[in-house]
């Protein structure tokens, strides 16, 4: 063999490899995915990390990697890696597409409690219920929360569903003329007057099926990650990068 044409072939095959790998026809694996299962919820498709593979995203953040000629898949998360670790690259690709989702959300849908102008240092957005003991929990903790920094942006996530009582109560805290208010008497479990109005709440609660909620309190944070459960104000202080005093 003539060794000095080993570099040559090898950039050509390379050539084609990445020319291959660029050729994937996006919609042929759709397709070969909905003929094995029509009921398939594909969001998107796009190119992975995984050399030979696709990334199929699927609603409530679920995803697929798919081997470009859609013969194989691998269902659950993908790790890389790292030096130090291993990186959850399913979890980065989820914080970007949450982070995009809650960033197109109109801020006036929400119901804010806020440290006042100049004084956040970050914001979380929460789903949640009212009827929901560690979200009223959280609740307790909103005037500690903006003190240090923190803005806490309400999204609706009414656990019982659409129509159910905790529904209709959100609604009700929602279309009141003081809903920053009602949102906290309800939350103590005091009666607030029935309302209803043209209000986002059941917008809301599809959101958060979509970016994979299945309890509240769930946080999002300013990166797009995503935080189930409850946390005192200090510890989520602390999560989010913010120095607290010590007494």
């Amino acid at each position: 063999m003539n060794l000095t044409r080993l570099p040559a072939l090898f950039a050509c095959a390379l050539m084609l490899s990445v020319a291959a790998h660029a050729e994937v026809d996006v919609a042929d694996v759709k397709a070969k995915l909905l003929q094995a299962r029509p009921n398939l919820p594909i969001e998107s498709i796009r190119t992975a990390e995984l050399p030979g593979f696709v990334q199929v995203n699927l609603t409530g953040g679920h995803m697929l990697y798919v081997s470009e000629d859609a013969k194989y898949f691998i269902a659950g998360d993908l790790y890389r890696v790292d030096q130090t670790d291993f990186v959850n690259v399913s979890d980065e690709e989820r914080n970007v597409s949450r982070k995009a989702l809650i960033d197109s959300l109109d801020e006036e849908d929400m119901l804010v409690f806020t440290p006042g102008a100049g004084k956040v240092k970050a914001t979380v957005t929460v789903f949640t219920d009212i009827d929901c003991g560690y979200c009223r929990k959280l609740h307790q903790e909103v005037p500690e929360l903006n003190r240090l920094g923190i803005a806490v942006r309400y999204l609706a996530y009414p656990r019982a569903g659409i129509d159910s009582d905790s529904y209709n109560k959100i609604v009700s805290a929602w279309c009141s003329n003081d809903p920053l208010g009602a949102l906290t008497k309800a939350k103590r479990g005091e009666a607030i007057p029935t309302r209803k109005c043209d209000n986002p709440v059941a917008r809301q609660y599809a959101l958060g099926s979509e970016v994979g909620v299945t309890g509240t309190p769930t946080l999002i944070y300013d990166n797009g990650f995503m935080q189930g459960g409850y946390l005192p104000a200090k510890r989520l202080a602390d999560r989010l990068g913010i120095e607290v005093a010590s007494n």
